[in-house]
């Protein structure tokens, strides 16, 4: 498999702005400052988001449009989306802010006529979500604001599955221990990452084509 191009293509506020060209997407959400713009960057191979340190940073649902030749599924050239979510359990403004936040995701799962129902690959909708990534900080297992989201989630019908992020931050014993907390808290096995030091990327891609390969 080989990455061709990456790039950013916008910042969509709605379901709206976001292209209606069938590529199929693949969504990281996760609470802010859990490394969804650093894992992004080490997919790409290139600073395409833009990391900091302070938490809250996402406003709008970022797409970058990658395109890669052959991989899981056979020999050939395809596309697709990573979509950066507005991280969820904080955000600087106050309260108005993470509802703001919170209706820029939710818009993302749902249909531009406004109903409020989740997208499926039969909708005529702008974009195919071929999966979502809930990427949890592995430091931190089992925390409310996750597994709220991994409630919701859940409800949405979408393709999911769960990523640990910073694994390269614990020993080998807690490595273990929270990896065992997350799969009974979160009800999956996570798929153990460092963005910074390339851990588990090579599995990711393979689900992330997979995923986008599918249908």
């Amino acid at each position: 498999m080989k990455l061709l191009e990456a790039r950013f293509v916008t910042s969509a506020p709605d379901a709206r702005a976001i292209p209606a060209d069938g590529i199929p997407h693949v969504a990281l959400v996760g609470r802010s400052n859990v490394g969804k713009s650093t894992l992004i960057n080490a997919l790409a191979r290139a600073a395409l988001a833009r990391t900091s340190a302070a938490a809250g940073k996402t406003r709008l649902a970022n797409l970058y449009r990658l395109t890669i030749e052959g991989g899981p599924g056979g020999p050939g050239r395809w596309s697709l989306y990573l979509a950066d979510l507005p991280g969820y359990g904080y955000a600087r403004g106050g309260d108005e802010s993470v509802a703001e936040l919170a209706r820029i995701a939710a818009s993302y799962f749902e249909d531009v006529g406004g109903a409020s129902r989740p997208l499926s690959a039969d909708d005529k909708a702008p974009h195919r979500i071929a999966g979502v990534l809930q990427l949890v900080d592995a430091r931190h297992p089992g925390l409310d604001a996750d597994i709220a989201a991994a409630h919701w989630l859940q409800s949405t019908g979408v393709e999911w599955w769960l990523v640990a992020t910073k694994v390269d931050k614990l020993s080998r014993t807690e490595r273990a221990k929270n990896l065992k907390e997350l799969e009974q808290k979160l009800g999956m096995a996570a798929l153990p990452i460092s963005a910074r030091g390339g851990e588990g990327l090579d599995d990711l891609w393979r689900l992330i084509a997979n995923l986008s390969r599918q249908r």
